[in-house]
């Protein structure tokens, strides 16, 4: 008897250690810079998860694109290497064509209408990456890019001389830019700090905290003061692996990854204040097109916008939804 009950403590004590191992650990990679807003947000949103779950869901981080650029990433998930990543709107169209329309170029005129737009479109959009055997947990806005590099670009004609950048995979940047009379080169996120190094770039966009945050701040010289595209980023799990978890675990890796990137939206806000006041001290210059200019501009935005919808880049219905909400602001 002393044995049998010596064998089922045991066995007791082996399922309980197993258990305790048997976390669903969700892998999940990014280009983001550790110690950026966005890995300490998205990492308090997983140490959320860890402990409402009482260590049942685990997600681990692996930032600053040490799993390779989004297409990598992207793979990496498909054969199960990774759960997840974290992207750029533009990193993960192909994936869900709607996240396009947030970066229409010069569709946004303030953050307000940003936000306005967001509270009707953020959970279609999100819902969106399910088709394609995904799950959107967090969306969150880095803000408005801006036009920089290490030549001035004044007008139309000095941007058609330049040598921009559009990220890999970026349907709307690459057709507004063609729309612009550009031929742009297509490089991952990651291969920007190095082509503006080498000269195999000289202008590109980006948010300007995300300028600090990649270090491009020491490379570029110079600024367009006129916000081109808004900016977003969204945390996506490989569907299947999520669907392993409990329906009460997936409802709190929605609620704590979904509040991480809602103090995001806030944090991101304030970081670009402050990030242009940074760059002016570092002696970056600041140009801030006419009236004139302006028009110009969002002539290439119509035009993109026309194009883009005639190739079914998006939704007919979303975008409907998103140019009427604008009209009824502007009134």
């Amino acid at each position: 008897m002393k044995k049998i009950g010596f064998w089922l403590g045991g066995m007791l004590s082996l399922a309980l250690a197993t258990g305790a191992h048997a976390a669903d650990v969700f892998k999940v990679a990014t280009a983001a810079p550790d110690g950026t807003a966005w890995m300490k947000e998205m990492r308090a949103g997983a140490d959320a998860v860890k402990t409402r779950t009482e260590g049942r869901v685990e997600i681990k981080f692996y930032p600053g694109g040490v799993m390779g650029d989004a297409a990598t990433v992207q793979r990496k998930v498909k054969i199960g290497q990774l759960q997840g990543g974290a992207f750029t709107g533009g990193e993960i169209s192909a994936l869900n064509q709607d996240v396009n329309l947030y970066g229409l170029p010069f569709m946004f005129r303030s953050q307000a209408e940003v936000d306005a737009v967001r509270a009707k479109l953020d959970e279609k959009i999100k819902a969106g990456f399910e088709p394609k055997g995904y799950v959107a947990l967090g969306l969150s806005g880095g803000g408005f890019a801006y036009l920089m590099g290490t030549r001035e670009i004044k007008s139309r004609d000095d941007l058609k001389a330049a040598k921009v950048w559009v990220p890999q995979g970026d349907v709307i940047s690459e057709i507004a830019f063609k729309t612009a009379g550009v031929t742009p080169v297509s490089l991952p996120l990651t291969d920007v700090f190095t082509s503006l190094q080498t000269g195999l770039i000289d202008t590109a966009a980006n948010t300007l905290a995300g300028t600090i945050a990649f270090q491009w701040h020491t490379k570029v010289k110079y600024v367009v003061d006129l916000p081109v595209t808004y900016v977003v980023g969204v945390l996506v799990v490989d569907k299947k692996a999520f669907d392993k978890v409990s329906a009460a675990d997936q409802a709190i890796m929605r609620e704590e990854i979904a509040k991480a990137f809602k103090r995001l939206d806030e944090i991101s806000i304030a970081d670009n204040k402050s990030a242009a006041e940074t760059l002016k001290g570092q002696g970056i210059s600041f140009y801030t097109p006419s009236a004139d200019e302006n028009k110009v501009w969002q002539q290439v935005g119509v035009d993109s916008a026309k194009q883009l919808e005639e190739k079914h880049t998006f939704s007919p219905e979303l975008y409907k939804a998103l140019t009427d909400e604008l009209a009824a602001l502007r009134k």
